[in-house]
């Protein structure tokens, strides 16, 4: 993937109308990325399937790499607006209910925002350096959530466990590819319970330490 231009920025439209291009350029591209992954998809294509001209799409994107940082950013204000509300509400969940939560939650926003994936796998690419701020950012919110359930937990251990929880959600993910669908709801409980059994190892470790 070239790297010359990737630090060109996109132009931020200040009125509604360029608002609504972009987000339709960027509507565009996800779709682009999902049926054809990054590296095979062309900034012609992208403008085609927008409906736009290419020199609409450069004027708002100067680059491939501009185009998807700014559908990884779009991705990664979702998603944490998703985690902010998820620590919030779940100052009143029990463990059970946390563990079915976090599964939920990363597996459903995959679902929705099938580009994501292929961003932060995208090996190489300007995109992976923002997932790696989304990484972290990712793990910051795990850490409140800990922090809240399992008070007594060291400040040292927050990060470890938050990393642990971040896989295990992830693994919810890799599910919803596995059939028969019998197998995968299966597969999903199961992992379920093992987060749930994680996360009241954390809180009960400390308590049988008191």
């Amino acid at each position: 993937m070239a790297s010359r231009n990737s630090t060109t920025a996109s132009r931020a439209p200040q009125r509604q109308r360029g608002r609504e291009r972009v987000a339709t350029l960027l509507a565009a591209a996800s779709s682009c990325f999902v049926e054809k992954g990054y590296d095979a998809a062309t900034m012609t294509e992208i403008a085609a399937r927008a409906e736009a001209s290419i020199g609409s799409l450069y004027q708002f994107f100067p680059t491939k790499e501009a185009l998807a940082h700014a559908l990884m950013a779009d991705h990664a204000e979702a998603l944490y607006g998703r985690m902010e509300r998820l620590v919030e509400q779940s100052r009143g969940w029990g463990t059970e209910e946390l563990a079915a939560r976090l599964v939920r939650t990363f597996a459903d926003y995959r679902r929705q925002h099938p580009s994501f994936a292929v961003l932060v796998e995208a090996v190489g690419s300007e995109p992976s350096s923002l997932s790696r701020t989304i990484r972290q950012r990712m793990r910051d919110y795990l850490s409140q959530i800990l922090a809240i359930h399992a008070p007594g937990l060291a400040a040292g251990e927050l990060r470890p466990a938050a990393m642990v929880v971040q896989q295990l959600m992830k693994a919810a993910v890799a599910l919803q590819n596995e059939q028969p669908a019998s197998l995968r709801r299966a597969a999903k409980t199961q992992l379920q319970r093992a987060l749930a059994a994680y996360l009241r190892s954390l809180s009960e470790a400390i308590d049988g330490d008191a």
